[in-house]
Parts: structure tokens; C-alpha cells; sequence
């Protein structure tokens, strides 16, 4: 997945929160109409996981460093629901790939805003 939460020079990537988000998006609902994995409320557990970790960093960025192995604790959730059928390894692979660029307190927000895109535009494509 060609997702990149730093910035280029001081600039982020302008589409990321739109047509790379509204890809991924799309990848990860598929085609399928009988799939029953990814669910909307499935992945959104993840993101409010995301959220709770970006707001506790908000609160104490001074804490990051002490915080990082529980947010790349994900990665193991993310695997025990796959090994469970609820999420696809498309969205493991997100994840994982997002995680590994969680680097700072900048990254791990830009990775929880380009989730809350992602999870608007999943909801357009898989809307139950």
C-alpha cells in the first residue's frame, strides 16, 4: 500500500486524506456483496483504538516513546481478529503498514486522521 504518513519537506501528501484514503477504501470493502468480513463496526474498534492512543499523546507527547509498543500492539489485534474471520488481510496490511511509519507524535496523528478519511469513505463503499 503506497500510504506515506510523513511529510515531504513540510507538506503532506494533498491526496492522502481524499484519493488515496477513498482507494484504500475501496480495496479493502472489495467487490463481494456476501463478504463477511471488514465490517464497518469491525474496523471501526480499530479506529477508536487509533484515537484513544492519539488523544492520550496529545495529552502527554513527552509519553510517546513509552506509549509506541502499545500502539504497534495493533498489529497483534489486528492478526487475532484475521486468524478470527472478522478482518481480511487487506486490512492487516494496512495497519502494518501505517504502524510502521508511527515514528512520532505527527505521524500518529496523521495516521489517525488519514483513518477517520478512510473510515468515511469505507462507509460509502460497504455502507452495513
Amino acid at each position: 500500500m503506497d500510504i506515506k504518513l510523513s511529510k515531504t519537506g513540510d507538506k503532506l501528501d494533498p491526496d492522502l486524506f481524499n484519493t488515496v484514503a477513498q482507494g484504500v477504501a475501496r480495496r479493502i470493502a472489495g467487490d463481494d456483496p456476501k463478504k463477511t468480513d471488514n465490517k464497518p463496526t469491525q474496523l471501526r474498534r480499530f479506529y477508536d483504538e487509533i484515537v484513544l492512543w492519539d488523544n492520550k499523546v496529545l495529552m502527554h507527547p513527552e509519553k510517546f516513546d513509552e506509549y509506541l509498543p502499545f500502539i504497534r500492539m495493533l498489529n497483534a489485534k489486528a492478526a487475532y481478529a484475521k486468524g478470527r474471520k472478522l478482518v481480511d488481510e487487506n486490512f492487516v496490511g494496512l495497519l502494518n503498514s501505517c504502524l510502521q511509519q508511527v515514528i512520532n507524535p505527527e505521524t500518529l496523528h496523521t495516521f489517525k486522521l488519514f483513518m477517520e478519511a478512510f473510515m468515511g469513505f469505507y462507509k460509502q463503499e460497504r455502507p452495513n
